[in-house]
């Protein structure tokens, strides 16, 4: 009798345990993120990334421990051109509920005793564009360390005949494929992920989905070192549901706080 209730307890545990982690799953499937693309002026950079990772990453950090947010980054764009018309930062928010966001960033909640002038980078900057998108899959080395293995971001933009197939796509023949050569050293890349662009669509925008390439340095994200012993996989479907269009664009990750670490 008494290992019956042993037993039932266990899997009464492992439920709860499978739907704890079936839960979390679920959160971050339905998370939305808010990509917000800012120009910033020359000359006002440095006082912007120290505002923005001194005040408002504090802000966003609340935001997380009261599970209002699941990712806060703000990434600095590398190189480009059309400097002057052209966007230099990135930030990007994941929210698990997208249609309650405006409370988070009250900053006297955080900061009560500071004036917003001291604080507020909108007077430094403008926005240049905002896109809605949502992430399918993630792959990261075994045992990484953000903190130094996430330093960089090549963002690949795709302009796919079909978007979805190029998803799923990817996530059949590429996942898989990145991370055994992560995982066996036989990339510098340390993470690897994709996503939908939900809104804006249409002809006039020319992407419809982001892959993310992940480095610990500038040299690897401008110049990936790769085994020559690694065969790639058949791409022949992914190429199909691309079409060959693309950009990227590299970032420099200034500050993240993110729910997962």
């Amino acid at each position: 009798m008494k290992n019956s209730k042993f037993y039932r307890s266990k899997i009464v545990i492992v439920f709860v345990l499978v739907t704890m982690t079936m839960s979390i799953q679920n959160a971050l499937a339905q998370g939305i993120s808010v990509y917000q693309y800012r120009k910033v002026q020359d000359d006002k950079v440095q006082e912007f990334i120290r505002r923005e990772t001194t005040y408002w990453s504090e802000v966003a950090q609340k935001a997380v421990d009261d599970g209002k947010l699941q990712f806060w980054g703000l990434f600095q764009k590398v190189g480009g051109y059309d400097l002057d018309n052209t966007s230099n930062f990135l930030f990007i928010n994941t929210f698990p509920d997208i249609d309650n966001t405006g409370e988070i960033w009250d900053v006297s909640a955080v900061f009560p005793d500071l004036p917003m002038e001291v604080m507020e980078t909108y007077s430094m900057s403008k926005n240049t564009s905002v896109i809605f998108v949502k992430s399918q899959h993630w792959e990261q080395v075994a045992n990484a360390n953000p903190e130094n293995d996430f330093k960089y971001i090549t963002m690949v933009y795709h302009n796919a005949n079909n978007p979805t197939g190029l998803i799923a796509a990817e996530i059949e023949i590429w996942a898989p494929f990145i991370k055994s050569a992560m995982d066996e050293g036989k990339t510098t890349q340390k993470a690897w992920g994709n996503a939908l662009i939900l809104s804006p669509t249409g002809e006039d925008i020319k992407y419809n989905t982001i892959s993310f390439d992940i480095y610990p340095s500038l040299k690897e994200a401008l110049d990936p070192t790769w085994d020559e012993s690694l065969e790639a996989p058949d791409m022949t479907k992914i190429g199909e549901a691309e079409g060959n269009r693309r950009g990227s664009v590299v970032y420099r990750a200034v500050k993240v706080v993110d729910a997962s670490q």
